[in-house]
C-alpha cells in the first residue's frame, strides 16, 4: 500500500467517523434545533457529489468513506427536515 493509500485511509476513516456522534445525538433526541438546514443540505450534496468523483478515480478509500458518509448525511438532513418544526425540549411548555 503506498503513503498516499495509508493517508488517504486514515483521513476517510476519521472524517467518516466524526458524524456518527452527531447522527446518534440527533437519533436519540429528535433535536434537530442546532443543525443549519442550508449549510447540512450543501453538505450532503458534496458528499454524493465526491462519491461520484471518487468513484471516477476509482479512488477506494474515497469511495468507501464517501458510501457510509452519505447515507448518515442524507439521514440528519432528513431528520432536520421532517422535525424542524417541531418544539425543542426548552420550548414545551410545563404544567
Amino acid at each position: 500500500m503506498q503513503t498516499t493509500d495509508i493517508i488517504g485511509s486514515v483521513a476517510a476513516v476519521l472524517t467518516t467517523l466524526s458524524f456518527i456522534p452527531q447522527a446518534w445525538q440527533t437519533f436519540k433526541t429528535k433535536d434537530v434545533s442546532g443543525i443549519s438546514l442550508p449549510m447540512y443540505s450543501m453538505f450532503t450534496t458534496g458528499v454524493l457529489l465526491w462519491l461520484v468523483y471518487s468513484i471516477a478515480l476509482q479512488s477506494w478509500p474515497m469511495i468507501v468513506s464517501n458510501c457510509i458518509t452519505a447515507p448518515v448525511a442524507l439521514a440528519i438532513l432528513s431528520m432536520k427536515l421532517r422535525y424542524r418544526n417541531a418544539a425543542t425540549p426548552a420550548e414545551v411548555p410545563v404544567g
